[in-house]
């Protein structure tokens, strides 16, 4: 009942926006909270390619077995700037949110092998809402204040090896671990204790992750690329306790737990169904690739969680299609450094798979789809090392049916230092 009633104060056009956190979204409220795509800045700034996509320098999240092309140690960090505009109905809403969007090494072993490691963000939690309901006096007689935070980050490791020319294989493997909370406090007018329900959750998985990629040249130094990756299905733990008590909120807003109502145990779990992604692509070494991309998993579901059974929202199938890719001018220009800059560029269609139903009655469920243009420059500098830059806009949602449509803005910066490591010095 409790989720029921934030999920109809969430689509009603009343709502108003208050303060953000890492993330901003009203719809990180749903599941494990607003999902990161698991992509480098070079990668986003491309659409998000890069199962087909190879490098002997650059960073590949998306394809394990694209690290046996690695030649250069690298390590590499980046940061999200969201500037997120939420309109529901007549109103519209500015917030903005920062945050790190991961940090790896990677670094060859051998002549065909390589090996990566880091720390990602899975998802984020992070809004804080109010609705205010008014009497037929025209004033105030209940408000609800809505808020939550937290997230899911992993640990991962991943492997790519070339086992027969122009064939590599890759394996990686992750834990994902986090906490999340979820809380809403309600006051009436003429009732002197409020109530609020509190929601703390901790979620932990393991994962693995098949890839594969194959590359074969053709004439005029042109490279044909393939590459797929299956994520195995696998379940995220969900346990946490949730308590309904009544307390009294004071003048300067701080609060005071009187009696507890009632406290559940949770206890289940999410079940993530296989992923698999497909890609193609051509191009030049160190000169342009295009390449297009497919990913599709089937419906999220879970056991013994209420996300299951109260109806407001449900999951089914989502896919994305990518296009993108990069053009550098000219690698080695020593009369002009803009012809060494990459220009990336890329278009993303997705169906994210989550329905929410704006109706308020459990029968219209409407599709969340979000779709982004990007681009991006890869600007040089000293040795191998670049300092990358990626923009992109899009749009998720929709403001019919009672529903929220965001349009959004990110900037995404990263630094990828690059040197070789391990290397034998010789003596002249």
């Amino acid at each position: 009942m409790i989720r029921k009633i934030l999920v109809a104060f969430l689509l009603l056009t009343s709502v108003t926006f208050l303060a953000q956190r890492t993330n901003s979204s009203p719809y990180s409220y749903f599941g494990i909270g607003d999902e990161f795509s698991q992509t480098t800045v070079e990668q986003s700034s491309m659409g998000g390619i890069g199962v087909a996509f190879n490098h002997y320098k650059y960073l590949n999240f998306t394809n394990p077995a694209a690290y046996s092309d690695l030649r250069y140690t690298t390590y590499s960090f980046g940061i999200l700037n969201n500037d997120l505009t939420i309109r529901s109905g007549d109103t519209k809403q500015n917030v903005n949110s920062t945050s790190l969007s991961y940090f790896a090494l990677a670094f060859p072993i051998g002549k065909k092998a390589g090996l990566s490691f880091g720390l990602q963000p899975v998802s984020s939690v992070g809004y804080s809402l109010s609705n205010s309901i008014t009497g037929d006096d025209g004033d105030i007689s209940e408000i609800s204040l809505f808020s939550g935070n937290g997230g899911v980050n992993r640990i991962y490791s991943s492997f790519g090896i070339k086992v027969v020319k122009g064939l590599s294989v890759g394996l990686e493997a992750d834990y994902s671990f986090g906490n999340i909370e979820n809380s809403i406090i309600n006051q009436r007018a003429d009732v002197i204790l409020a109530t609020k329900y509190n929601e703390t959750t901790f979620i932990e998985g393991f994962s693995l992750k098949l890839g594969a990629q194959y590359q074969k040249e053709l004439k005029n130094k042109l490279v044909v690329n393939a590459g797929a990756t299956f994520k195995l299905d696998n379940d995220l733990k969900v346990s946490g306790d949730d308590y309904l008590y009544s307390l009294s909120i004071g003048s300067s807003g701080y609060e005071i737990p009187r009696d507890t109502i009632s406290t559940t145990i949770i206890d289940g779990e999410f079940n993530l169904p296989y992923k698999a992604i497909l890609g193609v692509g051509v191009g030049k070494i160190d000169k342009w690739h295009a390449g297009i991309e497919y990913e599709n998993q089937d419906a999220i579901s879970t056991t013994t969680l209420l996300a299951s059974s109260n109806g407001v929202y449900r999951y089914g199938s989502s896919n994305r299609i990518s296009l993108g890719g990069f053009y550098l001018p000219k690698i080695n220009s020593i009369s002009s450094y803009w012809d060494r800059v990459v220009y990336r560029a890329g278009v993303r269609f997705e169906k994210t798979g989550l329905l929410v139903d704006g109706s308020g009655n459990n029968t219209n469920f409407t599709a969340i789809d979000d779709f982004g243009i990007s681009f991006g420059l890869g600007l040089p500098l000293q040795r191998l090392s670049t300092l990358n830059m990626g923009f992109e806009f899009g749009k998720r949602g929709t403001a019919t049916n009672n529903l929220i449509q965001e349009n959004y803005f990110n900037f995404r910066l990263s630094l990828s230092l690059t040197d070789t490591w391990f290397i034998k010095r010789k003596i002249d």
